[in-house]
């Protein structure tokens, strides 16, 4: 590129950028950036020139569906996905179009993601029987996705480390001998004068009396601030289920606690099955679930919450204590979502950590390497100190 193309094209950015034809870099859009000026100008318009809301030239999406569908399809047309996703997010949050996606026309005009499923869901109990359909069509499409990303992976993780920590040490009779992995483990003490392998180590097949190795409890926090932290949980759920090595059990709480195991095939039901937003007793969620623990020691309680308890405080260490010394290993994640560091109660989280139960954020990515980790009771101090 030359130098007078790389001005021109720096000019062009800062014309997009500043907005106006007054701003000074001399710059002239072709009909494709003008066209990008335009949808950027209806969201960002009155920011851009410094003014209030409704500022200069046509600042603002307008208030029907058919025309927040019409800038829609601009800015997917001219804009990579990540960039829509932010720009839809900043529309629904800056101009107030909560209330436009309750319309049919809009909810097929966005381009799902799951901050949008989030703002569906707070509105679920809103919606018109017309857009039900449609905002189902979005949810289910996220879920297909994520399930694609991640499933594979939790599947291959959990299921290895299943695998591992099911392995008898010593085995005592010939049948508990896994000979495939006895001779690789072995193969430094092959001797080929004999043309055999000696085995210095024993590896035996895992225990097959019981069919379910793990029971896990995932505990969701349904306030507001935790909806992309519901999705995920949601699909990971499904997934887990669908081990048939785990029993899983998925409970989502408010101030109330809503057991949502029955509907665990379908992530999309289960979503459906949540309403965002209310207060928040942690320590009634959790006495729910230590009600369904049978099998302490082969038991795995994961907590999504931001902490910010409305219950009684003290009970909830005392029942976190309780669960602990029984032999459940408790997980707190302050969030399972990409969205960095979470807002969350350090008081409590500090008082977890004290009891030995870390509290930190996870990435959905990590996740399934975080259960692998709980399943093998390895310390998992390693997940809080990189922030999961």
């Amino acid at each position: 590129m030359s130098p007078d193309t790389h001005d021109a094209e720096r000019l062009r950015r800062w014309r997009l950028v500043l907005g106006g034809d007054g701003d000074g870099t001399g710059a002239v859009l072709d009909r494709g950036d003008a066209r990008m000026d335009a949808a950027l100008e209806k969201l960002y318009g009155a920011r851009r020139s410094g003014g209030g809301r409704g500022g200069r030239r046509g600042a603002g999406l307008g208030d029907s569906a058919p025309s927040v569908a019409r800038w829609l399809g601009d800015v997917r047309e001219y804009f990579p996905a990540p960039v829509v996703r932010v720009m839809q997010r900043d529309a629904i949050e800056r101009l107030d179009l909560t209330r436009l996606l309750l319309e049919p026309e809009m909810l097929e005009a966005v381009e799902p993601d799951v901050h949008l499923v989030g703002t569906l869901l707070s509105l679920n109990r809103l919606l018109p029987d017309r857009a039900r359909a449609s905002a189902r069509a979005v949810v289910a499409r996220v879920v297909a996705d994520l399930e694609r990303r991640l499933a594979q992976r939790t599947r291959s993780a959990v299921g290895g480390a299943l695998d591992r920590s099911a392995r008898t040490p010593r085995p005592r009779r010939p049948a508990e001998i896994d000979w495939g992995r006895t001779i690789r483990a072995n193969l430094r003490n092959y001797l080929p004068e004999h043309g055999t392998v000696v085995p210095e180590r024993l590896v035996a097949y895992g225990r097959r009396q019981q069919a379910v190795k793990r029971d896990v409890v995932l505990a969701i926090d349904q306030s507001g601030s935790m909806a992309a932290s519901v999705v995920y949980a949601s699909v990971f759920g499904a997934v887990l289920a669908s081990m048939r090595s785990l029993r899983t059990s998925l409970v989502v709480f408010d101030t109330s606690v809503v057991d949502l195991t029955p509907e665990l095939r379908d992530p999309v039901e289960v979503l459906f099955g949540t309403q965002l937003g209310g207060g928040t007793d942690i320590n009634r969620a959790v006495a729910y679930c230590e009600g369904l623990v049978t099998r302490p020691s082969d038991t795995i309680l994961v907590l999504i919450s931001d902490l910010y308890e409305g219950g009684v405080r003290e009970e909830l260490l005392k029942r976190v204590l309780r669960l602990t010394a029984s032999g459940v290993t408790v997980v707190v994640l302050l969030a399972l979502s990409d969205e960095g560091a979470p807002s969350y109660d350090a008081e409590n989280a500090a008082a977890l950590a004290e009891l030995g139960v870390p509290a930190f954020a996870c990435t959905p990515d990590r996740f399934p390497e975080l259960l692998a980790a709980a399943v093998e009771r390895r310390d998992l101090s390693a997940f809080a100190g990189d922030g999961g």
